[in-house]
């Protein structure tokens, strides 16, 4: 794996090399983006739960409301609740997206991808993710949902990113983790109170789609996905 490798070199040509391939993915990556011809939403969560699930459940009907607002749908590429948003988003007739990564373990890019590009490299994947939505939809999942989350909060509470929302679903399961963050981080002083409204939960899909649709009606009204894009492949 190239990550692997480039944390293990000692020789600035080795460096050199490996900073060049990066380059070129980030390159890809963005001209990838560039080929989404509508507003685009990120879909995250487990790449272990199954069809049966409820976070696959969530997830589909998500990707199929997002799909039939005129939307895309932007995941990893992979199983579990990124292929139920993957697979919505083919059912309601949108242009579904996986950007997906090589890993020694997992995982493959599921079916239901109209526009797919793999990556090597973590953080060019991550750039994308962020780079081709207009905000972050969050089901169950494990260490991989986590950073993208926490990840997209730091850059709203940074400024780097402007009139983006991220919405947890699935009440249940994201509770504990915000009785932490309202409770004991809060009261610790290392979470500002005006950080809590970074986040939007709830169980409804309708909600979820509508929180981010709202947010993008509220911002600039133009966004940088629509305006001189070629059609989507």
């Amino acid at each position: 794996m190239e990550d692997r490798q480039l944390f293990e070199a000692h020789q600035t040509a080795d460096a050199r090399r490996h900073t060049e391939s990066i380059g070129r993915e980030f390159l890809a990556g963005f001209e990838a983006v560039e080929r989404i011809d509508r507003p685009a939403v990120s879909c995250f969560g487990s790449a272990r739960v199954g069809a049966e699930s409820r976070p696959y459940t969530l997830a589909r009907e998500t990707g199929r409301l997002f799909a039939e607002a005129g939307w895309a749908v932007v995941t990893g590429g992979g199983p579990g609740v990124m292929e139920a948003a993957n697979r919505g988003c083919r059912e309601g007739g949108g242009l579904s997206v996986g950007f997906n990564i090589e890993l020694p373990h997992e995982q493959g890019t599921n079916p239901y991808v109209d526009l797919a590009l793999s990556f090597d490299h973590f953080y060019a994947r991550k750039t994308m993710f962020v780079k081709a939505a207009e905000g972050f939809c969050v089901f169950p999942g494990g260490f991989g949902t986590a950073d993208e989350l926490f990840e997209s909060l730091t850059l709203i509470q940074t400024g780097k990113v402007l009139h983006f929302p991220v919405v947890l679903i699935d009440v249940g399961y994201w509770a504990p983790l915000l009785d932490w963050v309202s409770g004991q981080a809060l009261v610790e002083g290392t979470v500002s109170p005006d950080d809590l409204a970074l986040l939007t939960v709830t169980d409804e899909p309708e909600v979820a789609v509508r929180t981010v649709l709202d947010a993008y009606e509220r911002g600039d009204g133009e966004s940088p996905h629509t305006p001189e894009k070629g059609d989507a492949q």
